[in-house]
């Protein structure tokens, strides 16, 4: 299984935090097709919609269509409205695909809405296969009438289209509705066409999408949609969301998801295709403009022939782009979730996701990233506790620092030797104080990638905020600001104002330990600076992204504060660390590799420079 490269996204989360802290398996696929089930009942539920009864418009479908002409003179577009537990959805005769698909129980924009999800609605979707003829036509099937037919088989609902040469020659799409399932079956085959079909040019599958808009802001849905496919036999990419436009050819592609934000349409085939080329393009030209398409999405690949027809078996999902639901088909959809790569996405995987889910069966979900915030900050607070016993030490022996420098003002190679011998002598390591940072880094990186994908926070409401996986806006401006927008979140600047305080309360014990090297940099005088800047970029960047986000920020640095107080001024003794400090003098403490390393490389630069 590949690792997803890094996005925008990844590169940002990763510079914000270094800055800032410095869900049923899927059943076997039935093969069975309901002409020739004898056990299938039969239901003829087909609404005419739109009839083409004109003699001159009939002739030309007849001419278009070659020798599918077959049954055209009585001629009418269906539409067969088919609805599950989870999903409604209309089928057109005309291309045998999908004209509308909704998902139940998640409406649009905001919780108050009545317009259900929409993932297809009309023509922002196409299915077609190009075929090609033996007397040299090109056809379409999106631009052909399909004969429909509905059955039930079992508890499942299975839709044909069957577009014919003939009564018993045909292209088949047979669609298999299973109940509570996001997941459709499809098969598409061919009987008895290997006399009209050109079967040594291959059948060309182009699967189409524009992405709908479903969520408040477009922005940052925009931001999280992208194209994620599989390829060669296990791995898997994704064309970059943020360029306006981009694309890819890869090799044995065995799915192609279609993700916007917080659902996803994902086509997946047993039989991989041999090839696919793969196109994602940004419909958004002004984010300031309402607009209802975000992206298109374009994939197509071609369709081998098999003793002279085409038999595939694939299957289609529509639903939400819920880890929990997708892990379930084992089927490696769960990489259509962006939960960072390496280390931060295991997190996600296996500590942050499991445990979320567990606690939002027991308590509300603004309550819960409140608890697993508690439970994160209390497994780092003994990693806390070594960076504050570390700045203690350096801070006591500072004084000794700065006799050193004075001492040795004049030779900076002999002042850092001497230095170094007193931080081995005293036992103490300028560099512990920043190792919890990096310790902890995984893990604050892995909550900025699980907030934003989080299905479960969509339109769950906590406090003044009504859709934690959107922005929780107090105020509507009157004009839009730069990189803030045109709304004041609260959440944010609340979790600017705790950051403020965190780094006030600790930038003072850090710089007063930080010795000035030569040559270098005032960090003291950075670290004031970051006090004032850090806050302002978190109000400014988090303003537009999941409040759940920055819930999370705010409440693990009121956390972080209580913690730090407890330990610097209950726990810690400095009276007791400068005694441990006189007493690791008086030891022989061995020298470790690196220390000895440094020390003779200095010893070879000061013989060096005298020579």
């Amino acid at each position: 299984m590949e690792e997803k490269k890094l996005d925008r996204n990844s590169i940002i989360g990763l510079v914000l935090i270094s800055g800032l802290l410095a869900w049923f398996l899927m059943t076997s696929k039935s093969n069975e097709t309901p002409e020739a089930d004898n056990k299938a009942e039969t239901e003829q539920t087909a609404n005419p919609v739109a009839v083409t009864n004109d003699s001159l418009q009939v002739a030309q479908l007849k001419q278009n269509s070659g020798a599918f002409a077959y049954g055209l003179d009585n001629a009418q577009t269906q539409d067969i409205e088919v609805e599950s537990e989870l999903l409604k959805m209309t089928f057109s005769s005309k291309g045998g695909y999908l004209s509308k698909v909704e998902v139940k129980n998640q409406k649009r924009f905001t919780k108050d809405s009545d317009e259900l999800v929409k993932l297809i609605d009309g023509d922002n979707a196409k299915l077609n296969i190009q075929l090609s003829t033996q007397d040299s036509r090109v056809l379409n099937t999106s631009e052909l009438l399909f004969e429909p037919t509905v059955s039930k088989n079992g508890g499942n609902q299975v839709v044909s289209m069957k577009l014919k040469t003939s009564e018993n020659n045909y292209l088949e799409y047979v669609y298999t509705i299973k109940p509570n399932d996001y997941m459709l079956d499809l098969t598409i085959k061919s009987v008895g066409l290997n006399q009209v079909l050109n079967v040594n040019a291959p059948a060309t599958l182009n699967w189409e999408l524009k992405t709908i808009r479903n969520e408040k802001s477009i922005s940052y849905e925009n931001r999280y949609s992208e194209v994620v496919y599989e390829y060669e036999g296990g791995k898997d990419d994704y064309l970059n969301a943020s360029k306006s436009y981009t694309d890819a050819n890869e090799k044995d592609v065995s799915y192609v998801a279609f993700k916007q934000h917080l659902f996803t349409s994902i086509l997946l085939t047993d039989t991989p295709f041999e090839t696919g080329k793969l196109v994602s393009e940004n419909l958004v030209q002004n984010e300031d403009v309402d607009t209802l398409y975000l992206k298109k999405y374009v994939a197509e690949m071609p369709l081998k022939y098999t003793g002279g027809e085409l038999n595939y078996n694939m299957n289609l999902y529509f639903g939400p782009a819920d880890y929990n639901i997708l892990n379930t088909y084992e089927r490696n959809l769960d990489e259509i979730i962006p939960l960072g790569w390496g280390i931060f996405g295991w997190l996600n995987e296996w500590v942050i996701i499991p445990v979320y889910t567990f606690l939002i069966k027991f308590i509300p979900y603004g309550f819960a990233i409140i608890l697993l915030t508690v439970v994160v900050r209390l497994l780092m607070s003994p990693v806390q506790y070594k960076s504050y016993v570390s700045q203690a030490k350096m801070k006591i022996i500072r004084p000794e620092v700065q006799e050193i420098a004075e001492k040795y003002k004049k030779d900076p190679m002999k002042k850092q030797q001497e230095t170094m011998k007193l931080y081995q002598k005293a036992g103490v390591s300028p560099l512990s104080g920043c190792m919890p940072m990096f310790i902890q880094m995984p893990v604050f990186y892995a909550l900025f990638m699980f907030f934003p994908s989080a299905f479960e926070l969509r339109q769950k409401s906590f406090l003044w905020a009504d859709d934690l996986s959107s922005y929780d806006s107090i105020f509507t401006l009157p004009f839009k600001i730069p990189f803030y927008g045109d709304h004041v979140s609260l959440f944010p600047i609340l979790a600017g104002l705790a950051t403020f305080v965190y780094m006030k309360m600790t930038t003072g014990d850090q710089t007063s330990s930080m010795p000035q090297q030569e040559g270098m940099p005032d960090m003291s005088k950075l670290m004031k600076i970051m006090i004032y800047i850090s806050p302002v970029m978190m109000m400014f960047f988090f303003n537009n992204y999941a409040s759940g986000l920055s819930l999370y920020y705010f409440t693990s640095n009121l956390i972080t504060i209580g913690i730090m107080y407890v330990i610097k001024y209950r726990i810690i003794n400095e009276d007791k660390v400068k005694a441990q400090i006189e007493e690791n003098k008086t030891k022989e403490r061995p020298k470790n590799k690196f220390q000895r390393k440094m020390e003779e490389m200095m010893e070879q630069a000061q013989q060096q420079k005298k020579k």
